[in-house]
């Protein structure tokens, strides 16, 4: 049994060189009736492979997946025999570590459509097979090549915009995932996961490789690695430290029902039902002020011995500047009622 396979349509530069490639209809785990098929139409004797295809081939494709049953991945084949862009055929038989850009391409893509969610494939990596790209209102852009592109824009009237220069485009441009709202979608990059009843407010962020297992209302940041549990809330300009941004090896995570508050921020995973106050930043050694039901000390630990703990509502005392920590007895109850409209 295979681990992946898609049809993409894709873009080159002019040395031929896979810039980013779109896969419509992305298997995870194809039957093997699927990869029976596709063998020896393609010569593909095995192991991850992105094979670049011909219009012929397609067609062929197309006809032979029609015989087998396989009508979505045949109706895709035929369709893009008519491309104008390159078309590549992945086939990954194992989740082994990338090798080509399309192959990453096709990773990210079964995360954003919800296939396998963060940290379930091998991304490490990823960051030099992906080119940094002018993202431009024509697509794709290899840099080297713009100021030509730009120049030709406009000796024929037109206006190329560039929205951005990055290795990850945004993720609506290839998955539209049902039932989120994202207000600037420029802000969810290709390889987020967004779960269903998710709303990203206009300066949330969610990176590659992170994301929302389902209802949650996303003000802030999630950065990579990061997985925001069922119910939980990030406030307006908060943060998640993720292992890009000097968490190390340890993964963050946010549990369920939990709230982050407004400007504040994480770098130890939370358990479920924990409230972090407005403006507090938690990281891995803090010194936290451990309290009993009476508000007396118990004792004085770092923020990483209460990793992944639940049930915890950490503060910071307003006359001594002390951080501290006690049972989240009244657990924040999120606002079911803005849920229930995400």
């Amino acid at each position: 049994m295979s681990f992946a396979f898609g049809i993409g349509i894709g873009t080159q530069n002019n040395k031929g060189e896979w810039l980013e490639v779109f896969y419509q209809q992305p298997v995870y785990i194809p039957e093997a009736k699927l990869l029976d098929v596709v063998r020896p139409k393609l010569d593909y004797s095995g192991g991850n492979q992105a094979i670049d295809v011909t219009a012929s081939q397609l067609r062929d494709l197309g006809e032979a997946l029609d015989q087998a049953g396989l009508t979505d991945q045949a109706g895709l084949a035929r369709k893009a025999a008519g491309s104008a862009r390159p078309v590549v055929v992945t086939m990954l038989e194992t989740d082994a570590t990338a090798s080509s850009t399309p192959e990453v391409y096709l990773k990210l893509h079964l995360i954003s459509h919800r296939y396998v969610k963060p940290h379930g494939v091998k991304l490490d990596g990823i960051f030099g097979l992906l080119p940094n790209l002018a993202w431009t209102n024509e697509g794709a852009i290899d840099l080297a090549e713009l100021p030509d592109r730009q120049l030709q824009a406009r000796l024929e009237g037109r206006l190329l915009e560039v929205k951005s220069v990055d290795k990850f485009p945004q993720m609506t441009d290839y998955v539209v995932p049902r039932g989120v709202r994202i207000a600037d979608t420029a802000r969810v990059r290709l390889g987020a996961y967004v779960g269903e009843g998710t709303t990203v407010m206009h300066e949330g962020f969610i990176n590659f490789n992170a994301g929302t297992e389902g209802t949650s209302m996303i003000e802030g940041r999630i950065s990579a690695g990061v997985l925001v549990g069922q119910g939980s809330d990030l406030g307006g300009g908060c943060s998640t430290m993720g292992t890009l941004s000097g968490g190390g090896n340890i993964i963050i995570a946010v549990g369920q029902n939990c709230l982050i508050g407004a400007n504040s921020g994480i770098g130890i995973p939370l358990g479920d039902r924990c409230t972090v106050e407005a403006g507090l930043y938690i990281t891995a050694g803090t010194k936290v002020a451990l309290l009993d039901d009476g508000n007396q000390l118990v004792e004085v630990v770092k923020a990483r011995d209460l990793a992944n703990k639940p049930d915890l509502l950490f503060r910071r005392n307003s006359q001594n500047g002390a951080v501290e920590c006690k049972t989240n007895k009244s657990a924040i109850e999120l606002n079911e009622e803005l849920h229930a409209n995400n």
